[in-house]
């Protein structure tokens, strides 16, 4: 055998051995950062009900669907609508737009979108893990080129995302 083919396979062997190290370990190892028990194969997202002051009407849906669709994307759970060996639950406490930067003239440079939620998670195989936290995100945008009701939908998806990946890492995460 040739060096190079040498220092091939020894390239080959040591990325398998950290392939096998991650994939072996607890079972509970995830390539998207989720710390997933093996044995939790379930999980149920309730409705998240708007609380809100501020009510925009397919708000609590598009949440709770955006919720569900991260725990499809980046786990291996099935979403069950009862009896699951995990619970999330909660309810959209704030949905706000207030002024973020003042201009010159004091009119409002950049308004601020903000959500907030309020969320109980319920581990029913390790118990310890639970938790009712509440989250806050939000986004920046200008009236300036166009309507807030022109840019809401895409506002609400963004900071969307931010809440559901909040929520997925105080899960799974344990960030």
């Amino acid at each position: 055998m040739s060096n190079y083919t040498m220092h091939c396979m020894r390239k080959v062997g040591f990325l398998g051995t950290i392939l096998l190290f991650f994939s072996s370990g607890c079972g509970i190892y995830s390539f998207t950062g989720a710390s997933i028990p093996v044995e939790m194969k379930s999980i149920s997202v309730q409705f998240f009900e708007n609380n809100a002051p501020l009510v925009v009407p397919y708000l609590s849906q598009q949440f709770t669907e955006d919720l569900k669709e991260r725990i499809r994307n980046q786990s291996s759970l099935r979403l069950v609508r009862s009896d699951a060996d995990a619970n999330v639950e909660g309810r959209i406490t704030d949905y706000s737009i207030r002024p973020s930067a003042i201009q010159g003239n004091e009119r409002a440079g950049l308004e601020r979108l903000t959500i907030s939620i309020s969320v109980k998670y319920t581990n029913v195989l390790k118990p310890e893990l639970n938790f009712e936290k509440s989250f806050s995100r939000f986004k920046d945008f200008s009236t300036q080129s166009k309507p807030l009701q022109a840019q809401e939908q895409q506002l609400i998806k963004d900071i969307n995302v931010q809440l559901t990946e909040d929520v997925f890492n105080a899960a799974f995460a344990n960030w």
